[in-house]
């Protein structure tokens, strides 16, 4: 059945897919190794054990998800060589070099101090552990800069020229690096793995406060995480208006599809809540609007003009109907963090923060939202580029690789085979490990290191775990 779709198609869907799965991870890792550089440095200052007890729980998680990300990582990088190679020889000057640096100075970092981040506190004191892990932190938020640098100037290209065979080839690497929508795309994309990190310490814990509401640990866990929703979640929306005033002056008809503006506004635009995008008659069906709004939101000015996509030739329009809904599931998912986090600031301020079931089951509920948010901005960030890889200089069908339809088709079949069974399983192993109270000594994954062949084991596993 997929033989029948297009190669352009198909290896449009497989890069989705796979990255799609891959995307998750790394905004999980970003926020839980900054969460767990928090609790250990909580841990050594205050002395506080509970501290130190949702810090070992949390850390073998990771563990996990970080092996997770790396593995789905690098079936992305293969396909740049495979069904996108125009793309590859064309960027490759450019961006090559910056993915070199994410792998050297980012990804050697993190792995480089995760082990003894995990397992090498009692080896080489809690000074040096809080070290590792700090770098650990440090290496995933610089994995993040380095990777959103390469996205964001496919968005917005700069500190480029073009040599005689059609290659893009840097004239500035300040400019290539910081280019124009990359600061706005940083703190927005970080600020996202934060809060998608919080949900779910807050969903965890949530789940446990429903059984046990006394539990120290679990306390612990639901107060930093409404701390982080009730401060966060204002500096998240503020960092997206500012991302999207910086998308209209770059990417204007990405701002088009998003709005569902088909027709242009020369005395200011509504905002359009809700609608069904009608591509081919050029207008939003059912469409539930608040005038001028926005034109106050985009422009800051009620009257201000803005353009729609009848200024733009129709081979130039991005599908509009993905982005137009997927911005709208992103910007919903955030105002209700926003609505927990205010919820659980009132229930502080009462005191009853442990108390209120509904919270607890609220939270429970929007533990995996943070992941939906995250693919449906990116969805709404590439989606919106089409139809081309580096807006408004290389186009989508001419950076693929001179694949057939047949051969995408059969591995596309075997990455959703393969994916579904081996992250669905990682998965599940991950939320069996959640599920278990945070005060358990083992959550399934060993707190030293497997044996090598030819190491004699100590026997010491049941002195260790006496209980088991």
């Amino acid at each position: 059945m997929l033989s029948s779709f297009e190669a352009e198609i198909l290896a449009r869907f497989q890069f989705a897919f796979t990255v799609s799965f891959h995307i998750i991870f790394p905004a999980f890792s970003i926020g839980l190794a900054s969460f767990l550089a928090v609790l250990n440095a909580a841990w050594l200052y205050t002395g506080n054990t509970t501290y130190r007890v949702v810090f070992d729980y949390w850390k073998k998680i990771f563990a996990v998800a970080f092996g997770m990300g790396v593995v789905s990582g690098i079936v992305m990088s293969y396909q740049f060589g495979t069904n996108w190679s125009e793309y590859a020889d064309k960027t490759g000057p450019v961006l090559g070099p910056l993915m070199a640096y994410e792998v050297l100075s980012a990804f050697f970092l993190e792995a480089g101090f995760l082990g003894i981040m995990l397992f090498g506190r009692e080896k080489v004191g809690n000074g040096l552990h809080m070290f590792a892990t700090a770098m650990v932190a440090g290496g995933t938020l610089m994995s993040a800069t380095w990777i959103l640098s390469v996205n964001s100037w496919m968005q917005t290209p700069a500190g480029y020229s073009m040599n005689e065979v059609g290659q893009f080839v840097p004239e500035d690497w300040w400019a290539i690096i910081f280019n124009p929508s990359f600061p706005y795309r940083l703190v927005h994309m970080v600020l996202a793995a934060y809060l998608t990190t919080a949900f779910v310490v807050a969903g965890v814990a949530g789940w446990h406060l429903l059984k046990d509401r006394d539990n120290k640990a679990t306390r612990k866990m639901f107060s930093m995480a409404m701390w982080m929703a009730l401060i966060v979640t204002p500096l998240q929306i503020g960092a997206g208006d500012m991302h999207g005033i910086n998308t209209l002056e770059h990417q204007p008809t990405k701002i088009m599809a998003m709005e569902g503006h088909f027709d242009s506004h020369p005395d200011g635009a509504p905002l359009i809540l809700f609608g069904i995008p009608n591509q081919a008659e050029k207008r939003v069906d059912y469409a539930i609007e608040v005038p001028k709004l926005s034109s106050l939101i985009l422009k800051h000015d009620l009257n201000a003009p803005l353009d729609g996509l009848d200024t733009v030739p129709d081979e130039e329009e991005p599908p509009v109907a993905i982005v137009f809904y997927s911005f709208r599931v992103m910007v919903g998912i955030g105002f209700a963090m926003l609505g927990i986090g205010l919820w659980g600031g009132i229930q502080r301020w009462r005191g009853r923060l442990y108390d209120t079931t509904w919270l607890h089951r609220a939270a429970v509920v929007m533990g995996p939202m943070g992941f939906v948010a995250v693919l449906a901005g990116w969805i709404t960030t590439e989606v919106g580029r089409q139809p081309y890889t580096v807006y408004g200089l290389l186009r989508t069908s001419e950076s693929l690789g001179p694949v057939a339809a047949p051969a995408v088709a059969a591995s596309l079949i075997a990455f959703i085979i393969v994916y579904f069974f081996v992250f669905g399983a990682g998965t599940f192993y991950i939320l069996r490990m959640m599920s278990k109270n945070p005060a358990s000594p083992r959550l399934g994954l060993r707190d030293g290191p497997i044996r090598t062949a030819g190491i004699t084991p100590v026997q010491q596993t049941h002195e260790a775990h006496p209980a088991e």
